[in-house]
This record gives C-alpha cells, sequence and structure tokens, in this order.
C-alpha cells in the first residue's frame, strides 16, 4: 500500500537528510515537489492544502534552519502532519493491541451498522468483522440487510458459516423494518454480544434509499456507525465521506482494499474531510486480513520507515504459541537445520509475502538507500522468493536424517551422493542443489537471529529492546559496496527508528530520528 506516494515522497525529502545547513529555498523545493507527490497520489486538494500548510508553518521557522542536522528534523515536521491529516496525534504514545478498535461494551449488545455505495466491500467486511470479534471470544450474529442485491444475502450466508458466527435468515419479501424486528426478536432470544448489519450500497444522492436508512438507524440503534469506503476511489472519498456523514452521522470509517492502493489518496483525504477516525483496514482477501488504522503507523510506512508494532500485531494473532515456543528454543539453542528452516519459513507465511514484510520492517527506505530502485528492489525479492520455493522443495526430497543435519550435504564423504538423489526427487539440476546447500550455510547466521525475533512476536511483552532489520538482509545477495552502506545506515545511526517494549503493563513506544 501507498508505494507510489512513498517512492515520490522519499525523493522528495532524500536530499535534506543528508545537509548539514538547509536554507528556505531548500525547503520550498522540498515542499513543492511534496506537493505534486499529494496530488498525483489523488489526495484531495482541500487536504493537501491543510498538509502543506502544517509543514510549511514549522519548516520555516529558525529552530529548524538553524539546529543540527535540520534535515531530520524536516522529516519530523512531515511525520507528524502526516499523522495529524490522518486524524491522530503525534504526541500520542503507541499501543499494542489484538483488539479491533471499535466502540464494545461488554455486557451487553453493540450493533455496528456498514454504510458505503455499492461495491464497497461492506458484505466482505462484515464477514472479516465477524471473524475477528469472534476471536476476541464474542458471539456474533450478522443481518443481511442489502435486499437490493440478490446475492448479497447468500454471499453474507456464507461469510458467516465461514467465520462461525451465527446468521440471520429472512424471507426475500422482508423490507427494512421487517428485518430489524427479526433481528430484535433472535437478539432476545439470544445473548449476543455483538450484532452486524449489512445494508445495501447506496449513492450519496439518492435522498430515498438515505432516508430509509435513517428511519432504519432509529430502529436499531447503533453503537457504531462504519463508513466502508473503497480505497481505489481516492480523493473521491472526501465527497462520499461529507455526503453520509451530513445525512446520517458516521461514528467512523472502515478502509476496504487497502492492500491494493499503491496510492494513499482515500485515507489522507477523509480524515481531514470528516474529522471521523479512520478505524479498520481491509488489507486482504482472507477473512482475518482485518486490521486496525494506526495513524502514526501508517505515516511511518508512508514514509518508508517501516511499521514493526503491526508486524508483532499480525504475529501475535497468527503463530501458534506452541510452535513458535518450540521454534525459538531449536533456534535460541543453535540448532538451525533444513528442518527448523521449513518451519520458520512456515511461520512467516502467515504474516504476508516477503515482499510486505520486508516493506512493514522499514527495509525499502534502506535499500533504496543503498542505490536499489523500487524495481530493482522488487526483482532481488522475487528472486529470492524463487529460491526459498525451490529450497522447500528439495528439502521435502531430503530423508529425516538429512533435515536434521546440514552437515551430512556439505561435508560428509556421502554428500554428492545424497545431492544427486535429492536433484532428482525434486526435480531440480544438481546445481540447484549445491547452490542450496552453499547459500543455506551463509543463512545460518541470519535465521540464528530469528530467536529473539519469534520471542517478541509470541509474546510483545518479551520484546528486545531493539530489532535490527539488516541482519535478516545479509544474504539477499547485496555487493560488498552494499553492505557497506548497510553498515552506515544501522539503527545505531540517529536517522533509523528503534523498537522499544517496556516492561509488562508500559507502553511500547517508537523512538524515530535523533531530533525526534
Amino acid at each position: 500500500m501507498f508505494d507510489q506516494l512513498t517512492e515520490k515522497l522519499q525523493d522528495s525529502i532524500q536530499f535534506l537528510t543528508g545537509q548539514s545547513k538547509i536554507s528556505e529555498a531548500n525547503i520550498e523545493s522540498a515542499i513543492q515537489d511534496i506537493r505534486k507527490a499529494l496530488l498525483s497520489a489523488d489526495v484531495s486538494l482541500n487536504a493537501v492544502k491543510v498538509f502543506i500548510d502544517r509543514v510549511e508553518k514549522e519548516a520555516y521557522g529558525e529552530k529548524v534552519l538553524r539546529g543540527i542536522k535540520p534535515g531530520e528534523q524536516v522529516v519530523k515536521i512531515i511525520n507528524d502532519a502526516l499523522i495529524e491529516i490522518l486524524g491522530g496525534d503525534p504526541n500520542q504514545e503507541q499501543e499494542l493491541s489484538t483488539e479491533l478498535n471499535l466502540n464494545i461494551k461488554k455486557g451487553s449488545v453493540n450493533s455496528i451498522m456498514l454504510l458505503g455505495l455499492q461495491g464497497s466491500g461492506k458484505t466482505t467486511l462484515a464477514g472479516k468483522l465477524a471473524y475477528n470479534l469472534k476471536a476476541q471470544g464474542l458471539k456474533i450474529l450478522l443481518v443481511p440487510c442489502d435486499l437490493q442485491r440478490p446475492a448479497a444475502i447468500k454471499q453474507l450466508s456464507i461469510l458467516a458459516e465461514s467465520a462461525g458466527v451465527d446468521f440471520l435468515e429472512i424471507p426475500a419479501t422482508q423490507n427494512l423494518m421487517e428485518v430489524a424486528s427479526l433481528a430484535e426478536k433472535q437478539i432476545n432470544e439470544n445473548k449476543y454480544d455483538v450484532v452486524i448489519y449489512d445494508t445495501a450500497g447506496r449513492l450519496q444522492i439518492d435522498t430515498d434509499l438515505m432516508a430509509q436508512l435513517l428511519v432504519f438507524e432509529k430502529k436499531i440503534k447503533p453503537s457504531e456507525k462504519l463508513l466502508v469506503i473503497d480505497s481505489l476511489i481516492g480523493q473521491e472519498s472526501a465527497n462520499v465521506a461529507q455526503a453520509f456523514d451530513m445525512q446520517i452521522g458516521v461514528t467512523a470509517v472502515a478502509l476496504s482494499k487497502l492492500d491494493s492502493d499503491t496510492r494513499g489518496g482515500s485515507a489522507l483525504s477523509i480524515a481531514e474531510a470528516i474529522k471521523k477516525p479512520i478505524k479498520l483496514a481491509s488489507v486482504g482477501e482472507k477473512l482475518e486480513d482485518l486490521e486496525n488504522f494506526h495513524p502514526h503507523r501508517i505515516a511511518s510506512r508512508i514514509l518508508g520507515m517501516g511499521d514493526v508494532l503491526s508486524l508483532v500485531e499480525r504475529a501475535h494473532k497468527r503463530f501458534e504459541e506452541e510452535e513458535s515456543q518450540r521454534l525459538e528454543a531449536e533456534l535460541m539453542k543453535g540448532n538451525f537445520n533444513y528442518e527448523t528452516f521449513i518451519s520458520a519459513q512456515n511461520m512467516m507465511s502467515k504474516l504476508g509475502d516477503m515482499g510486505s514484510i520486508a516493506k512493514m520492517m522499514g527495509m525499502g527506505s534502506m535499500m533504496k538507500q543503498m542505490g536499489l530502485s523500487s524495481l530493482q528492489q522488487e526483482n532481488l525479492i522475487q528472486e529470492s522468493s524463487r529460491k526459498i520455493t525451490k529450497f522447500k522443495a528439495a528439502i521435502n526430497s531430503m530423508t529425516k536424517q538429512e533435515k536434521l543435519n546440514p552437515q551430512l550435504l556439505y561435508t560428509d564423504a556421502s554428500s554428492r551422493s545424497r545431492k544427486q538423489r535429492i536433484a532428482k526427487g525434486s526435480g531440480l539440476d544438481s546445481k540447484h542443489i549445491d547452490q542450496m546447500v552453499s547459500e543455506f550455510n551463509k543463512m545460518s547466521q541470519m535465521f540464528k537471529t530469528m530467536g529473539p525475533m519469534l520471542s517478541m512476536f509470541k509474546s510483545p511483552e518479551t520484546a528486545p529492546a531493539s530489532l535490527d532489520p539488516l541482519a535478516l538482509m545479509q544474504n539477499l545477495g547485496l555487493s560488498k559496496k552494499q553492505k557497506k552502506i548497510m553498515e552506515q545506515i544501522s539503527p545505531n545511526n540517529s536517522h533509523k527508528k528503534t523498537l522499544t517494549i517496556n516492561k509488562k503493563g508500559q507502553k511500547p513506544q517508537v523512538k524515530g530520528f535523533k531530533n525526534f
């Protein structure tokens, strides 16, 4: 997400971070480039104006022009402006949480009403909401209110079955008010924690349909009126949000298809338009692919600084505790073999593809500073993914003994015949097996660093004081020159950020640039 905006913003401010002194002309040039980057990302004109005004107000102060490493301070100003326009507070500490950020009171029935245009992704989001809220231990009822689209009720029924939640069966001839009465009856007969109403898509200019929603809303009295907006519509999202908020009064926004949006215009336009929080973001096709929307973390992603906290939360939800404990124990003992390699890869795949993980760890920005373009980065990651696929095929053709004892394929007298048998069994050339064995020995040191990393994913309270993503990049085919640059931009230097999670009970913090 935000790939286009991230790349353009990085190009706009990259020269500032290395300057010892910055003139007003430098700042003015950078701001002009940033304005163009925002407009090309389909951010609304009003949001662009507000954002630029905030940056200019802070950037032209004497504190920046006369400070130490003012380039870093300008990046800090841009980061804070992004957080504010996304609806956040730059001075607020970030917290780790695996629960959805919704207005839900335990011990009572909570109603969530989903609103939005036709095709915005409301029904899919209803299924994701149900699945994730059930994972929090809540009892859920899905109520179909889209009586306009023939397949909508069937679609929601299938999603309810997949999520393992209750579904309100309704006759096809019912109207909205009758649906509300049926839902009320089933709610009275069962103790539900959350009831999700999936309404039909509307056009913001359709006053008759909007009037129906108003009457329905008064009947069900929802605790959340969640406006679902397709991220791909860009700055038009601001007009949609304003229309729904004016006529119905939304409480929060959920962005769908955010994983498909490389521009980011919707997210930057909505919060400024209606002054309502963006609470949720759909980031994939699976039911579990629903996350809280954090302005701090989104701003960090846009600037290419990564989002380790969201990665931690995602892993905490998706990793099996027993599996992670077993693998962590093996890695901490130094027992890195082909079997633990496959286990680690299978666990990491639950977090997403290699490219998305690299971006969330801030590797894209580092590789850009090494002179690798976005296309070169993508090619590098794809090549690494292809290697992993070949490795898995070869490992699946090994005996149990070979998986547990890598030296049998490296220094043992029988290594040649073993590798020939593995190549034949996996459908690979012998040169691929030789390459795998050679690179596996190089990767051993990299994957041994996953012990502390898995400890962090297993339980946020036990996270290490800092996480050095450079250790995970050492064997991606980088040249000696690139590795030298990596050492110069390591997290020990001032302009890289560090994840700090304090003792249990205290809030974790993300410290950014030196002058943050």
